[in-house]
């Protein structure tokens, strides 16, 4: 039996604000205050927090976590150094770099918004093409963005293995 299911919208950049527990230093407050959060990016890849909280024992200072990363991890902003940071679940002191602040963080994830979809159909022989381009265009915004395990570089990889090649399909 074949289903018909509705195309899924393309997504579009947009900032939110969002609140922060108590605990969160004033700095870091008021950045997600003023700059906000991108509203989400490509499926489940990075999608904003209803409220930021400050965890401590990851990274120098804690991490003010404003964000989900897939099925487990946080994105977060380092309270010492003000990095964005990925963890790959709560209770991790491991964490990967994402960008040098907020502000970047957020012109990565509105150009890969604009660039997305990403293949256009029967482009199986460009997946590779398409990964380089995206590097390309992340690392003129940041050139910290392709950190080795970073949430930007593993976008890149699975964009070179064809994991959006379907999104409409979806």
């Amino acid at each position: 039996m074949i289903r018909d299911f509705p195309l899924l919208p393309l997504p579009q950049y947009a900032v939110v604000r969002i609140g922060c527990s108590p605990g969160v230093p004033d700095e870091n407050a008021a950045d997600l205050r003023d700059i906000g959060v991108p509203a989400g990016l490509i499926g489940y890849e990075y999608q904003p927090l209803a409220e930021a909280t400050l965890l401590d024992g990851v990274g120098e200072s804690g991490l003010v976590v404003f964000g989900t990363s897939g099925l487990c991890g946080r994105l977060g902003i380092d309270v010492a150094s003000r990095r964005v940071v990925q963890i790959p679940k709560i209770g991790s002191a491991t964490a990967w770099h994402v960008n040098r602040d907020l502000g970047t963080f957020h012109q990565c994830v509105a150009a890969t918004i604009a660039r997305f979809p990403f293949y256009e159909e029967d482009e199986e022989d460009r997946f590779q093409e398409v990964a380089d381009e995206l590097r390309r265009l992340l690392a003129a915004l940041d050139d910290t963005a392709l950190a080795d395990n970073g949430l930007w570089e593993t976008l890149c990889d699975d964009v070179a293995m064809g994991d959006y090649a379907n999104w409409e399909e979806v």
